[in-house]
């Protein structure tokens, strides 16, 4: 149930205002840097708390298609968007047959490609492993990997996605490593744990293995926070930029699209953020012209993890 305010009116319910009256904010595409691709969210487990539901049965996103990916490139030249990076996520990309050639269109254009993977048995296909060594050989470091690895110990991780996960992660950032393929990793938030503290575990793991992975960045080893929607958070209304001293620009939504495909859709469509596969409301249409389109802040996850960050939004 959404939360409300004293007089009863539900949060966001309504797309142009909040549920006391405000003008609700929203965000302009001002500076379009990557554009994602969910590659679809079959993946080869479940996690007990995966945002987008991901699992061996979950097909409500189908795989995308290498014509597809490369019809959205032609609109990134045709539109003269700025895009530096292509993203590929899932769902576990290398579950989708065409998550190489994929990857290769976007590199063969110039762009960077970051793909999130759990770096298990996917991606360890021998077909998989010799597609990733010619684009790292033709591409460098302009491939990148970022492995989900929920925490720096084997019990935390493996309590998420199962018994033995760690280890099989493990051995796919091994051959990763061994390959020269640039990793990044994506930890979570879940245990409790100060910042500091998990950065330093994490510290000590890649320091360990010969990880070439720098825990302190936050780019390199990023900590996502959890997303639970129950959670009572602020409406975001125009002043508040104002009052938290903070530019619409900085908001995800203002640097990035997400391409997805639902099941039975003719035509693959475009989301305003990664986090909202499934909200209806943050369709922007079948093409990058649609998706020009300004993004009403009308979801807690648009107050909590990408405006306030912990601030409150209160004068």
């Amino acid at each position: 149930m959404k939360d409300v305010v004293p007089d009863g009116t539900a949060k966001f319910s309504d797309p142009l205002v909040t549920a006391k009256g405000d003008e609700r904010a929203s965000v302009a595409l001002s500076n379009p840097q990557t554009l994602w691709f969910n590659t679809g969210t079959l993946c080869n487990i479940e996690c007990r708390n995966c945002y987008i539901d991901s699992s061996p049965t979950n097909d409500q996103l189908v795989y995308l298609t290498e014509a597809e990916v490369t019809g959205f490139l032609d609109q990134i030249d045709a539109r003269g968007w700025p895009v530096e990076e292509i993203g590929f996520t899932g769902g576990e990309p290398f579950m989708n047959p065409q998550m190489i050639g994929m990857a290769e269109a976007a590199l063969t254009r110039g762009f960077r490609v970051l793909i999130l993977t759990n770096a298990m048995l996917p991606m360890m296909r021998p077909a998989m492993r010799a597609g990733l060594k010619r684009l790292q050989a033709d591409h460098g470091d302009r491939l990148v990997l970022r492995i989900s690895l929920d925490h720096w110990s084997a019990e935390r991780h493996d309590e998420e996605r199962g018994a033995g996960s760690f280890d099989k992660t493990l051995q796919g950032m091994e051959w990763l490593r061994d390959t020269g393929i640039a990793m990044d990793v994506a930890g979570r938030s879940l245990w409790g744990e100060t910042d500091a503290d998990a950065r330093a575990g994490f510290a000590r793991l890649f320091a360990r293995y010969g990880f070439d992975i720098d825990a302190a960045n936050p780019a390199r080893t990023v900590l996502f926070p959890e997303m639970d929607e129950t959670v009572d958070v602020p409406e975001i209304t125009t002043a508040c930029w104002d009052i938290l001293g903070k530019s619409p620009d900085s908001v995800m939504c203002a640097s990035s699209r997400m391409v997805v495909r639902r099941k039975g859709a003719p035509r693959p469509t475009v989301l305003a953020c990664t986090l909202l596969a499934y909200a209806p409301e943050f369709e922007l249409g079948e093409t990058l012209a649609d998706a020009e389109a300004p993004v009403r802040l009308n979801h807690p996850h648009c107050a909590k993890f990408c405006v306030l960050g912990g601030a409150s939004c209160s004068a």
